[in-house]
């Protein structure tokens, strides 16, 4: 009678340690499928952090995406960068 109350116990925590591990790989692997790690897209607005893109920083994108849209001149944007000092 002893051992099939053991029994029951063990197999209880192997089946919930056995579904918890499944749950962790499918997680893993959606996280891996989709590209996903978090660190990757700013919280803002979607815009890959800095340290993605080289040395440019968030106001440097800011100001290059400015630029592209035509709302600075090329006066005003060098200008800019000047003062932000990644020229």
């Amino acid at each position: 009678m002893m051992f099939g109350y053991e029994m029951n116990w063990v197999m209880w925590l192997f089946g919930s340690l056995m579904t918890a591990g499944v749950v962790v790989i499918i997680i893993v692997a959606v996280l891996a499928i989709t590209g996903r790690s978090g660190a990757q897209t700013s919280k803002l607005d979607g815009h890959a952090n800095p340290s993605a893109q080289g040395t440019r920083s968030r106001a440097r994108l800011i100001l290059d995406e400015r630029f592209a849209r035509g709302e600075l001149s090329a006066d005003q944007y060098s200008e800019h960068l000047r003062i932000l000092g990644e020229e």
